[in-house]
This record gives structure tokens, sequence and C-alpha cells, in this order.
């Protein structure tokens, strides 16, 4: 018979209830447990969700699960090897690294950052980490770091963080409203026709096959026949900037905010944006890096919104990163007088 030594058990950690409170309503039920449990890796995060270990309201949940303002979320007690306890651990460490970047607009309700090209805006399907989990470990005492809206990882340019639950909802409202006004400065190779300037046509994203070539179980997305009722409806207005050398760049604002829209919009009317590595030209891409264009000609140029608290009209731009300048001016330099 075995006998359990009562100072021993009393010692035994046991789950823990977290109310959600006014600020953390509305987040994904992972990105909730990322910040309170501080140190912990993912993928134990991930673990204790699908193990229906935590529970919202004594209900099993999903990672993607929303939270409410007073939903009881029940946590496991968290060891990372045998007789630890979160907590009780002091070598765990969260291996985020704390990041700052190029700052556009900050004040207590948003924040705007001019994002690289190359950093996802957030971890998930392969990568660790991304720009809101390096930001949120650069700010250890913020009380909320959300993203707004996304941007792909190669894509440069203006990217919204909430720093408020309420200023989270307004933004996202304005978003899904269709009511920013978002700008992109591309780089196509040729001439664009000038009296092309709408591209209408629907969106379907799927995922590369077993044998169907390079990038299998990878997503991608294609444009269908305007009367396919499989694709979303996606609009992108087109505007000649100017000829670049053998190039043209690209003012291109988008009505829908649809994945990889644009890349696939120009794409589809035989102009390809210039180092794209999922719908460009590939051989021609090989010739661009030999010219040092390293990455894809895409940049999140100019935005409008109203700010989330005033209400004004805010038009924010966000100027080329230095190495798609420098791009330009080899292939056209500047005139010197």
């Amino acid at each position: 018979m075995n006998i359990i030594d009562p100072d021993m058990t009393a010692k035994l950690p046991s789950a823990k209830t977290i109310t959600v409170d006014e600020e953390s309503a509305g987040q994904r039920l992972d990105n909730f447990l990322i910040k309170h449990l501080k140190g912990v890796p993912k993928t134990h995060i991930y673990r204790i969700i699908r193990s229906g270990e935590v529970r919202i309201n004594k209900g099993r949940v999903d990672a993607q699960t929303r939270i409410k303002e007073g939903d009881l979320v029940r946590v496991p007690p968290v060891r990372v090897s045998k007789g630890e306890e979160l907590g009780e651990t002091p070598e765990l460490k969260d291996t985020t690294p704390a990041k700052e970047f190029p700052i556009l607009l900050e004040d207590e309700w948003m924040l705007a950052i001019n994002k690289p090209s190359g950093v996802a805006v957030h971890g998930g399907s392969g990568v660790s980490f991304g720009v809101i989990e390096q930001l949120r470990s650069a700010r250890p005492l913020a009380k909320l770091l959300e993203l707004v809206h996304r941007l792909d990882k190669e894509t440069s340019g203006i990217l919204l963080v909430a720093k408020k639950r309420s200023s989270l909802t307004q933004l996202q409202a304005q978003f899904k409203g269709r009511e920013t006004g978002k700008t992109y400065l591309a780089l196509v190779k040729g001439q664009w026709p000038s009296n092309k300037k709408v591209i209408d046509l629907p969106l379907l994203k799927y995922t590369i096959g077993p044998g169907d070539g390079v990038g299998e179980g990878e997503r991608r997305v294609k444009v269908l026949a305007h009367n396919d009722p499989s694709g979303l409806r996606a609009i992108t207005l087109v505007k000649l900037s100017r000829l670049v050398g053998g190039f043209s760049l690209l003012e291109v604002t988008i009505k829908t905010g649809r994945t990889h829209q644009i890349r696939v919009h120009l794409a589809s009317q035989g102009y390809p944006i210039v180092g794209d590595d999922k719908y460009g030209d590939f051989d021609h891409n090989r010739e661009l890096k030999k010219m040092g264009l390293k990455r894809m000609f895409l940049h999140a140029w100019r935005l409008r919104f109203n700010h989330p608290n005033s209400e004004k009209s805010v038009l924010l731009e966000a100027p080329l990163p230095p190495e798609l300048q420098e791009f330009i001016d080899h292939v056209q330099p500047p005139i010197k007088i």
C-alpha cells in the first residue's frame, strides 16, 4: 500500500481559473494563454489546449476560440519537466527576441510601424515568432498589443497595432467595412498599359497537391472566371506612377483585402511583381538578384484611416526601404544637374 505524506499533497500544484477582463475580451485563446504563461513554449500551450486540459466555462475549446469578458478559463499546472512547475524554474525563459520597429505614429491608443521585408507579422506555420511577438517581448509592461491587420512576410510597409481593446475593435471594423485607403508601391517588368486601371477578378485559395511540382503543400491563390461561384470578389486599382528603366512603378490600391491579392492580380495580367518567388517570373528573378534585388518589390506605402479615439482622418506614408530605393536608382540613376 502506498502511503501519501499529507505535507506532500499540499504542495502539489493545482489548476487555476482566470476570469477574462474587458481588455482581454475578443482575443484568441492561444494568444491569451501566451500572454499569461510567459516563458512556456508555444508547442506546450497548444498541447494542453488540444488535450482538453484548458477549458472555458468548463467546456472544451480550441486554440482559435475567441474569449469573452467574464469567461472562466481553466489553466492546468504547467510543468516543463518532472517535478517542476512554472514559476519555480528560474532557468526557464522566453526565447522570443525583443525588438522595436521603425515607428510612424504612436499614442496611447495605437502604434503604426514600418515593417521590414522578411519578417512575418505573427508566429505560426513554421515561424517561431513574428513582429507582434517581438514587440510584446520588447514591451513586457504593455497591457495589450494586437495586430489590426496583416501584411505578407515578404511585403514591407505600414502595419497597425492596437494598444487598447476598443482601438482594435474600431480599427478592424474600418478594415472590414472597406473604410480605409490602402495603397502599395509595386514594380513590374515592362510598361504597364495606362488604360488598365481596374482589375476585378475573383480569387480562390488552394493548396498545391502531390505531384504538382515545387511547393507541394503550400497555400496559393489563383484567379477564377467571373461566373465561378467558388471565388471571392477582389478589386484592385492600378495607377502607373512612372517608368523606371525597363520597369513600371505602380501605385496599387486595394478595395478588398484578399490573400495575395495584388500579387495574383498583377501576375494574371502578365505583369508579375519583380522578385515575387510564388507568382513571379523565376528566370527573371534570378537575373534581378545579380542586380541587387533580393526581395519582392511590394511595399505598403500609404494608409488612410480614422483615428480610433478622435475619429479624425489620419494619412500615413512609409518611404521605400533602402534596398528598393537603391534598386530604382541602379536601373535609372537620378539626373545630376
